[in-house]
């Protein structure tokens, strides 16, 4: 709109001068006022024009400082949030070392919701303790200065005192899904296992484990104080048959792999 205004004004300009010279002079003057109407004009346009390409410049200039700021900020955004799970196995870790120095065969599992907050914001989370003689429970600060402190808790509920602390053991119904003895253990290993046991393993070695069972219906387990958990579960997972072959694939990867009568052990 500005450009179309300022033409506007140059050419009323230049129609309004030369109305002027023919009106007003005569002889050979009016070719040279005519001339120098036409100089006036030609100047002026030219100087208008690079005015509004330095104006035009410095408005790119500060788009583009704008733009890469925007695009520098976000990608620090996007940094900032992936590191949360490394920040959080470092804390594992540091929590698996101090209750490791007390309690050797120690294993532990978060109650607490999001304890990857305590490491940026610090604070008390509690966690699930197994194997840590007359604990169950343990209540973990992290305080500005990044120092550990743990409050060893044993919870127990009133119902299994009254029945002189033998708690009641809830059966829990198993999966019987057939194995698949057809599916190649290569291909399945890579589209499937590889990240769940990645992330398996990364978690349970934080926490204390060092080992896990893979059952015949797909299920993860590990050990907790006497009895079995399951931590997670693996979908379609090769038959029997095809075991010693998933062992190898395994131990390719840099773990432990060995097959036994109903599961295949997998340790770090």
């Amino acid at each position: 709109m500005k450009r179309r205004k300022l033409l506007g004004t140059n050419l009323t300009f230049l129609i309004t001068g030369t109305l002027a010279v023919l009106a007003f002079v005569r002889g050979d003057a009016q070719f040279w006022c005519l001339i120098g109407v036409f100089a006036v004009f030609g100047v002026w346009t030219l100087i208008l024009s690079s005015k509004q390409g330095c104006v035009r410049t410095v408005i790119d200039k500060k788009r583009h400082v704008k733009t890469s700021k925007t695009t520098r900020k976000n990608k620090t955004d996007l940094s900032s949030s992936n590191n949360g799970g490394a920040l959080l196995l470092h804390l594992n870790c540091r929590i698996s070392d101090y209750i490791k120095s007390v309690y050797p065969e120690a294993t532990w599992e978060w109650v607490t919701e999001n304890p990857e907050t305590l490491a940026t914001d610090c604070g008390t989370g509690r966690i699930r303790l197994y194997g840590a003689a007359d604990f169950n429970y343990a209540d973990v600060a992290f305080d500005r200065l990044a120092r550990i402190k743990c409050e060893m808790v044993r919870i127990v509920s009133f119902d299994d005192l009254k029945k002189d602390g033998k708690p009641e053991q809830e059966s829990e119904p198993k999966n019987e899904t057939p194995p698949n003895q057809t599916v190649n253990p290569e291909t399945w290993y890579g589209i499937q296992g590889k990240s769940i046991l990645e992330t398996c393993v990364a978690d349970l070695h934080a926490r204390g484990h060092a080992n896990l069972w893979i059952k015949e219906n797909g299920d993860i387990c590990v050990q907790q104080d006497n009895s079995e958990a399951v931590y997670d579960k693996f979908k379609n997972l090769p038959g029997r048959s095809l075991w010693q072959q998933l062992a190898r694939i395994i131990e390719n990867q840099g773990l432990s792999a060995s097959v036994m009568n109903d599961c295949i052990k997998v340790s770090w």
